[in-house]
């Protein structure tokens, strides 16, 4: 059997860092972890190919070469699917799809030939059993959540590792909140899976001889689900691993109660994280009650983020507005939160209803839901706000502008690089990365509007903290992106 495995395109997002990727010559932020999972799933006397179409194209040739084309997409991939799974059908190719898309919305792709959703590990095998009897069914479904323990490595030898600008493994899944827009809880349950230290440590090590140096970012939705594992497992095994080598910081993502766990932060950073995405969401006690996001409740959130920051970690921060509670005034708050608290990284999205959440099933019931969400940053939304929609449309975009105008992003950059605690691991320095600063300070420092604040800010962190050099740089080069990214956002 012989087996393509296909990403779709991601368009341009916030996370996408398409306009930053270019400074460093990579094609693609991160490789499609989940296909790679897949892919080492397989029976291993079939023949596998990969085409991310993030990097490459997808030709004639690989079409004509398959048995069976393997979809996996998120929400934002919805367009460029349909156009793959057009052209599977057109050259006659099967098509086997999976992933969150799928998984949420499979009855709006007919064209697929088979579903196989959820979580691989229970349902792949399930139709690789019927494959080989000649008798594979539609849709394979499981409401079971499989023990990671046994899943195997990524296949990474089906990579160009030298097209992407960072790495992905997956310590976890699940998450122990119930966040009423979030549907992770829908997709991997509420109680924290997780592989094994030597699992970790197995896949590191296979990246690691590959000659892998630069970023790997744990995707798990909440990586401090199971803190007594990280501190007395997973932590002390990844301490010890990093002793003698050279470069891999990592990032992942946390909920705000990291900042409550000194000891926790600490073993982070000795192991190499530098980076953790938090989701924020609003600084309303309102809002925070109405999502159900009780973790950030009653809690100073200012001072929360500085001291993950201090510690030696860079939050980088999901914020949503169009909440019911919201009022007009929320723009601005969260405006003032975003700049006082130097989070450089603010992603920040109108909101939105995610099939299978409680949110989607409480506007469902109201009927104010109009369609498929976009998953994207781009303005748009799929439910009917209380807030008149124009109004909260122009706020955000009013939002956007505001917090990547070159005035206010250096501003934040420099509280944030003021607070930050030195971290353990950095990248080393390349070519693609000395490429770069050239680059910026030729297409920020002389071209761009931003010259004025990206030169004073270059030589302000180097008189007042040189060994953050590189990472201002970088997020100077990340801020270009951001700011490109929020001008074509959609108000009308």
């Amino acid at each position: 059997m012989k087996v393509l495995l296909i990403y779709p395109k991601f368009p341009d997002t916030f996370w996408s860092f398409k306009h930053a990727l270019k400074f460093i010559h990579r094609k693609a932020a991160y490789p499609p972890l989940g296909l790679l999972t897949v892919a080492a799933m397989l029976p291993e006397e079939w023949e596998r190919r990969l085409v991310d179409l993030n990097v490459e194209k997808l030709d004639q040739e690989d079409l004509a070469w398959a048995d069976y084309c393997f979809i996996s997409a998120m929400a934002v991939q919805r367009e460029a699917v349909t156009k793959v799974v057009a052209r599977c059908r057109e050259a006659g190719v099967k098509t086997v799809a999976g992933g969150p898309l799928f998984t949420a919305e499979y009855d709006q792709f007919p064209e697929v030939d088979h579903f196989v959703l959820n979580e691989a590990e229970i349902t792949l095998p399930l139709f690789l059993e019927d494959l080989s009897k000649g008798r594979p069914q539609r849709v394979y479904q499981s409401s079971e959540y499989p023990d990671i323990r046994k899943t195997p490595r990524p296949s990474w030898e089906l990579l160009n590792l030298k097209r992407y600008a960072a790495m992905s493994v997956q310590f976890s899944r699940g998450c122990p909140f119930n966040c009423e827009f979030c549907n992770v809880t829908a997709l991997f349950g509420h109680k924290p899976r997780t592989k094994t230290a030597e699992q970790i440590l197995s896949e590191l090590d296979e990246l690691y001889q590959l000659g892998w140096r630069d970023r790997v970012f744990f995707v798990d939705d909440n990586f401090i689900g199971n803190k007594r594992y990280l501190k007395e497992k997973l932590l002390p095994a990844l301490i010890q691993w990093r002793k003698g080598k050279k470069g891999m910081p990592f990032n992942t993502e946390a909920s705000i109660n990291l900042a409550d766990d000194p000891e926790l932060m600490t073993l982070m950073v000795e192991a190499g994280f530098d980076t953790v995405f938090v989701g924020i969401e609003t600084p309303e006690e309102e809002g925070l009650a109405e999502c159900n996001k009780r973790q950030n409740k009653n809690r100073d959130l200012v001072e929360s983020v500085k001291a993950i920051q201090r510690a030696g970690l860079e939050v980088q921060g999901g914020f949503i507005v169009g909440f019911d509670s919201d009022k007009p005034s929320i723009f601005q708050r969260q405006i003032e939160f975003i700049q006082k608290t130097g989070i450089v990284t603010a992603m920040v999205g109108l909101l939105q209803a995610p099939p299978g959440t409680r949110l989607y099933e409480r506007l469902k019931r109201e009927g104010r839901l109009l369609g498929p969400m976009s998953g994207n940053t781009d303005g748009t939304t799929n439910i009917v706000p209380r807030m008149d929609p124009r109004l909260l449309r122009l706020g955000y975009k009013r939002l956007l502008e505001t917090i990547y105008s070159p005035k206010n992003f250096y501003s934040r950059l420099r509280t944030f690089l003021r607070e930050y605690g030195l971290p353990r691991v950095q990248n080393p320095l390349t070519v693609n990365r000395i490429v770069a600063f050239f680059e910026a300070s030729v297409r920020l420092g002389i071209i761009g509007k931003e010259r004025f604040q990206y030169w004073s800010t270059v030589f302000w962190t180097l008189v007042r903290r040189p060994r953050l050099f590189s990472l201002a740089i970088t997020l100077a080069i990340h801020g270009y992106h951001f700011r490109k990214v929020s001008a074509s956002c959609d108000v009308d």
